[in-house]
């Protein structure tokens, strides 16, 4: 593996990795802590229209994704800040319209024979030095939003009623968390693709729930975690000449039952 480091895309593969691990470790935990994994998935599926009209516009792709996964997860934060009584059908709408969109842009594009296979399980080899700036903008933004609005956030995730009398505006809050799931979401189509997002952004919180006693110790563990599966995945990918987003997968999948085997000795 240490002579495969003088390729670039290799190089590339690794940091966009480690940038995307980040953001999955903190916004994951805010995914499990509001208990919005499906709506993260129904956001991540429909982004899948971005992808679509992306292409058929001749845009870059992470760009047409990203506005398209944003406007879908302001779209739900609405329709469900009140009542989430029948927040599966509304997931299921989105996640389904999103991807219809998507295969019909596709369909309409004159001459286009890309594989649309590595959008949907990822090809971090792939990953340019925009896609790189790109993960490391959003990295920023993401920490940024979370430092300045730690405690609101916080309030929001686990009691929004309380947050509600303390004065806290948790519709504003609880879009915003919308938000950064979706544009993490984006963040991660490169490395693992949107059938296997959920997986990267669920099961290193669900490890470091083992260990955190607070949200803030939660993201770094969890961002620790993802930050290792996705090395290690790297290395079995290059190794044995597998998809890198199924192999980041089934290190993380391996990681927990080990752990919850060993938890219950």
């Amino acid at each position: 593996m240490l002579e495969a480091l003088q390729y670039d895309f290799i190089q590339n593969a690794i940091i966009s990795g480690i940038l995307v691990s980040i953001a999955a470790g903190i916004i994951g935990s805010l995914v499990v802590a509001n208990k919005i994994t499906f709506l993260a998935g129904g956001i991540a599926h429909s982004s899948y229209g971005g992808i679509g009209l992306a292409i058929f516009l001749g845009i870059p792709v992470l760009f047409g994704a990203t506005v398209f996964a944003v406007a879908t997860a302001m779209v739900i934060a609405a329709l469900t800040i009140k009542s989430r009584k029948r927040i599966d059908a509304i997931i299921g709408i989105m996640w389904a319209f999103g991807m219809a969109v998507g295969i019909i842009f596709v369909d309409l594009t004159p001459g286009y024979n890309v594989d649309l296979m590595s959008y949907l399980f990822g090809s971090i080899i792939a990953v340019s030095h925009e896609d790189i700036v790109y993960l490391a903008i959003l990295d920023v933004f993401i920490i940024g939003a979370v430092l300045l609005f730690y405690k609101q956030i916080l309030a929001v995730s686990y009691d929004s009623e309380f947050a509600l009398l303390r004065g806290i505006n948790v519709r504003f809050f609880y879009t915003l968390i919308l938000i950064l799931a979706a544009l993490s979401v984006v963040g991660a189509i490169k490395v693992v693709g949107l059938i296997l997002v959920i997986a990267l952004l669920t099961i290193p919180t669900y490890l470091a729930e083992m260990f955190a006693k607070k949200l803030s110790s939660m993201m770094i563990i969890s961002a620790f975690l993802a930050t290792i599966f996705t090395l290690i995945g790297l290395v079995i990918s290059y190794y044995f000449d597998i998809s890198s987003g199924a192999s980041i997968i089934v290190v993380g999948v391996a990681a927990l039952l080990i752990s919850k085997l060993l938890g219950k000795k």
